[in-house]
C-alpha cells in the first residue's frame, strides 16, 4: 500500500545543476546565473518557502510572494528535472504541496506520490487499490458492485498537509492520513458507504486541527454533504448536508428546515445533488469556511421539483463555522438550477476598496459564466457579469443579485441549445489572484450544450441521472431566439502571445460542447477584463500562478507551459509539455525559486509527470511519447474483459469497434458504451465531449467512432444510418 514505488520511476535531472554540485552548493543557500557559479543567496534563502497548502493560503489565491523570478530572468527558465508519476489512466489533476522539502501529489485513481522537491526522486508511492470496474454482471444478469461511479474519470486534485501527515480523499469515500514520512497508513475513515454512488475527487484542507472534505456524485443522484474530522484520530467532527433530506425523518438544524421550504415533490428520492466537489477558502479573522456547492440532481428542475422553488443549497456559496459546521449565510448563483451550473469553482478571498472603504470580499467565477463579488463577512451581493458568453441569463439584477433568465432557459421537453453548455464556463482549475495587479486570472472555456428534460426518467442506481432524453431532438442555436442575452463579443483568432479582443461568435455551432479556450485577466472593481488571450486548441486548459515578480503561468491545451506578465498578458517564456495541466507551484528550497507544474493525460497521450523549473537550468525535456500504464490490480479494462462485454451487447466485429476499445476504454469502461443508446447527434457530442477531456486519436478515427455506435447504439428501433 505504501512505502515503495510500485516500479521504477523515470526521471530527468538538469545535468547543468549537478555538475556545479548541486547538494554541496544550489541546496546549501546560493542560486545559478549564467556563465557565472553560484552567488551569493537571496533574501529569500534565510529560510525554505514551501507551497504547504491547496491555493498556498487559506484565502486560496494561487499567489506567491516570491521575487526571485521576474519578468527580466524568467526567459531563462529551464528543466530542473522531471519525474514520471507512474499513474494510471486518467487526466493528472493533482496540485502539488511542498512541505519540508518533500512534494506531495496524487494521480488518477486517488493513489498519492511523494518526491524529493530538489531532484525529483520518488520517496514512495501509495496505491489505495481501489477496484477500476465499477460493476460485475453475473451469468443471471445480476449487478454487483465493485468500485466507485465516476461521473468524469478517476480524477484527484491533491492532499493536505498537517503536523507529520499527508491527507487524502479516495474514489471510494474514504478519508486517510498517511505518514508523511514513509507513506504507511496512519489511519483511515469511510466517510460514506462504498455501496453508494458517493466518491471524494478534491483536495482536504486543514482548519484549525480538523481535515474538511466535501463530496462528489451530484450526477448519479446522491446528497451532498461537507464533513470534518478529527486529524489525529479521523473521527468525524461534524457534517454538513448542502440539500434537505427526507422531511418525514426530521431536519439535521435549522438551515436545512428552511431549505425545504425551497423544494417541492420528493425531491428526496432522486437525492439532490448539491455535493461540494472543489472550492473552498477560509478567513482566519472571520473564522468563517467557505464552500461551493455543486448542480441538481436530476439536472431538469421540473424533475427534481416539480412545481418550482428555488432549491436551496444547490449552486450556492455558503460561509459555515469550522468547529461545529453551523449555517452563517449563503449566496445562490444559479437559483433553481437547470443546466449542470455548479459554484464549486475555486473561491478567491481579498480586500477590495469599493465606494471608498475597504471590504473583505468573496469572488468565483463558476460553470454559469458570471464573476461574481460579494461581501463575505454577511453573504452581500456586491457585484457581477459575464466573461464569457452567455445566453441562459440576460445579466444579474443588481438589487437582488439573482439572475434574469431568458426564455429559451426553461428547455422545456424540445431541447434548447444554450450557452454556456454543461461544461461550463470555468472548471476546478485554479483561478489565481494577483493583489498588486488588482486582477484575477480566470482559466475559461466557450462551450454551448443541448439542454432537454426526458418525461419518461426513471432513476438507476450507478448511472448518470442528468434526465437527460437519450434520444434527443435537433439543437435549437439560442442566438437566433428572441430574448437571448447580450454576451460580451467572441474571441477573434489569435496566437497567446499578445492581449487579444474578441468579436462576434455564433452560439450553438458545431456538434459538442467546447467552441474555444481562453486566459481572461478580470478587474473585480470594474467588471471588466483587462486582457484576454484565446487559444486555438478549444476545451479545458490549465490553472493559473501568479507571482509578486509581476508574473502569471499557464498552461494551454494544446501543452503549451507559459508565464506572461501579469499585469499585460504578454507572454514571456514557454515550453512545450503535454495537454492536461493541473496547477502549478512555485516555492524556494536552499536560495533556489523553482516552479512546478503536474500534466498529462496517462495512459492516453503523454504519460502523467511533474515538471520543475528554475533559472538557468539545462535540463532536457523528455519525450511525449505515452509510455505502458502500471499494471491494473483489479483486472479492469483488460482486453479480454472488453471483448466480452462488447460481445453481450451484440457489437459487430469492425475496424471501428477495435478504435472503441484502443480509444474510449482507456479511461472509461466499456459499460460507457454498452449502457448507452443515442442517435448520430448524441453520439457526435459526446466524442467531442471526449475529445476535449483528453481522448486521443485522429478526427477522421473518431468520424468512424460515431458512424460505428450510431449504427449499433442508437436508439432502440430507430433504422441504423447507412455505413
Amino acid at each position: 500500500m505504501g512505502g515503495t514505488p510500485r516500479r521504477g520511476v523515470r526521471r530527468h535531472v538538469a545535468p547543468a545543476l549537478l555538475a556545479a554540485g548541486v547538494a554541496a552548493a544550489v541546496w546549501a543557500g546560493a542560486t545559478l546565473t549564467a556563465g557565472r557559479g553560484p552567488v551569493a543567496p537571496t533574501q529569500e534563502a534565510k529560510a525554505d518557502v514551501p507551497w504547504a497548502m491547496y491555493g498556498l493560503d487559506a484565502a486560496e489565491t494561487h499567489y506567491s510572494p516570491l521575487t526571485q523570478i521576474t519578468t527580466a530572468n524568467v526567459a531563462r527558465l529551464g528543466l530542473v528535472w522531471s519525474a514520471e508519476l507512474d499513474a494510471f489512466p486518467g487526466q493528472i489533476q493533482g496540485s502539488p504541496i511542498v512541505v519540508d522539502g518533500t512534494m506531495y501529489t496524487t494521480g488518477p485513481w486517488s493513489v498519492v506520490v511523494a518526491v524529493d522537491a530538489r531532484t525529483g526522486k520518488v520517496k514512495w508511492r501509495w496505491d489505495p487499490q481501489i477496484p477500476h470496474p465499477t460493476f460485475k454482471t453475473d451469468a443471471r444478469g445480476l449487478r454487483t458492485r465493485l468500485g466507485p461511479s465516476l461521473c468524469c474519470g478517476p480524477v484527484n486534485r491533491g492532499v493536505a498537509y498537517h503536523d507529520g501527515k499527508v491527507y487524502v480523499g479516495t474514489l471510494d469515500s474514504r478519508l486517510v492520513a498517511l505518514d508523511a514520512r514513509t507513506g504507511r497508513t496512519v489511519w483511515s475513515t469511510q466517510v460514506m458507504s462504498k455501496a453508494d454512488d458517493y466518491s471524494i475527487t478534491s483536495a482536504p484542507r486543514i482548519i484549525k486541527g480538523k481535515v474538511i472534505t466535501g463530496s462528489s456524485g451530484s450526477e448519479f443522484g446522491v446528497r451532498g454533504f461537507l464533513a470534518a474530522y478529527d486529524a489525529q484520530t479521523g473521527k468525524q467532527v461534524w457534517r454538513f448536508w448542502t440539500v434537505p433530506g427526507d422531511p418525514s425523518l426530521g431536519f439535521e438544524n435549522a438551515a436545512l428546515e428552511r431549505a425545504a421550504k425551497t423544494w417541492n415533490g420528493a425531491w428526496w428520492k432522486y437525492g439532490g445533488g448539491g455535493t461540494p466537489w472543489d472550492g473552498m477558502a477560509y478567513d482566519p479573522e472571520l473564522d468563517l469556511l467557505y464552500i461551493g456547492t455543486g448542480n441538481g440532481s436530476p439536472w431538469s428542475r421540473e424533475l427534481r421539483s416539480p412545481g418550482g422553488g428555488d432549491n436551496l443549497y444547490l449552486c450556492s456559496i455558503l460561509a459555515i463555522r469550522p468547529d461545529t459546521g453551523e449555517y452563517v449565510w449563503h449566496y445562490q448563483t444559479t437559483p433553481a438550477d437547470n443546466w449542470d451550473y455548479a459554484s464549486t469553482q475555486p473561491i478567491v478571498l481579498a480586500d477590495l476598496k469599493i465606494d471608498g472603504r475597504v471590504r473583505k470580499v468573496l469572488m468565483q467565477a463558476p460553470k454559469n459564466g458570471f464573476f461574481y463579488v460579494l461581501d463575505r463577512a454577511t453573504g452581500a451581493f456586491i457585484s457581477a457579469q459575464p466573461f464569457t458568453d452567455v445566453t441562459w441569463a440576460s445579466g444579474i439584477d443588481q438589487k437582488t443579485g439573482r439572475p434574469i433568465e431568458t426564455p429559451e432557459a426553461s428547455y422545456g421537453t424540445t431541447g434548447q441549445r444554450l450557452s454556456p453548455g454543461s461544461d461550463g464556463a470555468h472548471s476546478w482549475h485554479a483561478m489565481a489572484w494577483h493583489p498588486g495587479a488588482g486582477l484575477a486570472y480566470i482559466p475559461g472555456q466557450h462551450t454551448t450544450g443541448t439542454f432537454a428534460w426526458d418525461p419518461d426518467f426513471q432513476h438507476q442506481m450507478g448511472r448518470m441521472n442528468t434526465g437527460r432524453p437519450r434520444n434527443r431532438p435537433a439543437p435549437v442555436d439560442a442566438a437566433t431566439h428572441p430574448g437571448g442575452a447580450a454576451a460580451p463579443a467572441a474571441a477573434a483568432p489569435a496566437t497567446p502571445t499578445a492581449p487579444v479582443r474578441r468579436g462576434p461568435q455564433i452560439v450553438g455551432a458545431g456538434g459538442g460542447q467546447q467552441q474555444g479556450a481562453f486566459l481572461v485577466a478580470w478587474d473585480p472593481l470594474t467588471q471588466k477584463e483587462r486582457w484576454r488571450l484565446t487559444f486555438a486548441q478549444p476545451g479545458i486548459t490549465g490553472g493559473t500562478l501568479a507571482t509578486a515578480g509581476n508574473l502569471l503561468f499557464h498552461g494551454s491545451n494544446d501543452g503549451t507551459f507559459s508565464a506572461y506578465t501579469a499585469d499585460t498578458g504578454q507572454r514571456l517564456w514557454s515550453v512545450m509539455l503535454a495537454p492536461g495541466f493541473a496547477n502549478p507551484v512555485t516555492y524556494t528550497i536552499g536560495g533556489v525559486q523553482y516552479v512546478t507544474v503536474a500534466t498529462g493525460r496517462s495512459g492516453t497521450q503523454a504519460p502523467g509527470r511533474l515538471y520543475t523549473f528554475a533559472v538557468d537550468a539545462r535540463g532536457t525535456v523528455p519525450s511525449m511519447a505515452p509510455i505502458p500504464p502500471p499494471e491494473d490490480p483489479s483486472g479492469i479494462n483488460t482486453a479480454a474483459a472488453i471483448q466480452a462485454e462488447f460481445d453481450r451487447v451484440g457489437l459487430p466485429d469492425d475496424p471501428a469497434r477495435t478504435l472503441v476499445q484502443q480509444l474510449c476504454s482507456g479511461c472509461h469502461q466499456p459499460t460507457v458504451v454498452t449502457r448507452m443508446r443515442q442517435p448520430e447527434d448524441g453520439w457526435r457530442e459526446t466524442i467531442a465531449n471526449m475529445a476535449s477531456r483528453g481522448m486521443p486519436g485522429t478526427p477522421e478515427q473518431r468520424e468512424q467512432i460515431i458512424r460505428y455506435l450510431a449504427r449499433h447504439r442508437g436508439p432502440e428501433g430507430a433504422r441504423p444510418p447507412a455505413p
